[in-house]
């Protein structure tokens, strides 16, 4: 059994590898397509991919036993790809390439650069932060995968995109990047569900959930499928913000 867990231990990094391959194609065709919806909503569907990615190697590992220091290690590396630097190529393409500071008649600063350089340096401080302190039943901040979904639903779930105001856009992508670094907790429904089902159910129910959303897609178009999923990732933020303004009245009673 032992031999056969060393020779399947290569299956969860292989997903850790699909996740990191996804965001650096995202990146490419972020950067390569500034200002145009259509591929933007290929680049963000690719982190959306990697999303699965990012949970299959964990439920593998669990799987076959086949944790490991290094697949640690890779997951970080690639969430940080994924999930901190392809949403802000994404980001940047969409609406921040074009922001520009003048200092004088001649030079400008390029303000939507560096205003997307702040997103990445949050997810990797988030991811940091995570692999050196980490709560078994919650997780501290919010979670890089959920913030880049967020990010990455946006072209997806609302086909006039490029239309919406960039303050809105900008104020999406700089709270997103806050939460990350933030102290708020937020529940680890992975956990959850691991501690009630077995590997197999845990794989069904996933199965099941993918296959809904592919369902609604293919009934109701991709958009339908997209702004539910967005609106679930609202929900989970706000979850958190709920808890900690509820911790605060618990404490201002006591």
């Amino acid at each position: 059994m032992g031999f056969l867990t060393n020779r399947l231990g290569w299956v969860p990094n292989l997903f850790t590898l699909g996740n990191l391959w996804l965001g650096f194609f995202s990146i490419i065709i972020s950067l390569q397509n500034v200002g145009n919806p259509d591929l933007l909503r290929v680049a963000g569907g690719l982190i959306i991919l990697a999303v699965l990615c990012d949970g299959l190697d964990g439920f593998a590992a669990r799987l076959l036993n086949a944790r490991s220091d290094v697949g640690a290690q890779l997951d970080s590396l690639a969430d940080l790809t994924t999930f901190g630097i392809a949403p802000a190529a994404l980001m940047y393409s969409l609406s921040l390439n074009d922001l520009m500071m003048p200092l004088t008649d001649r030079i400008s600063l390029p303000a939507g650069m560096i205003l997307a350089a702040i997103y990445p340096a949050c997810a990797a401080f988030r991811l940091a932060r995570f692999n050196v302190d980490h709560d078994d039943d919650h997780f501290v901040g919010l979670p890089s995968p959920v913030a880049g979904l967020i990010i990455a639903l946006m072209p997806l779930a609302f086909q006039e995109t490029l239309l919406i105001p960039a303050p809105i856009l900008i104020g999406v992508y700089v709270a997103s990047a806050y939460l990350m670094v933030s102290t708020l907790k937020y529940s680890k429904v992975q956990v959850t569900m691991v501690r009630r089902f077995s590997p197999v159910r845990l794989g069904l129910v996933a199965l099941f959930l993918i296959g809904v959303l592919i369902f609604l897609g293919v009934r109701y178009g991709g958009d339908f499928s997209a702004a539910g999923l967005f609106a679930i990732m609202v929900i989970y933020i706000v979850s958190g913000l709920v808890t900690f303004i509820l911790h605060l009245i618990q404490e201002f009673r006591v």
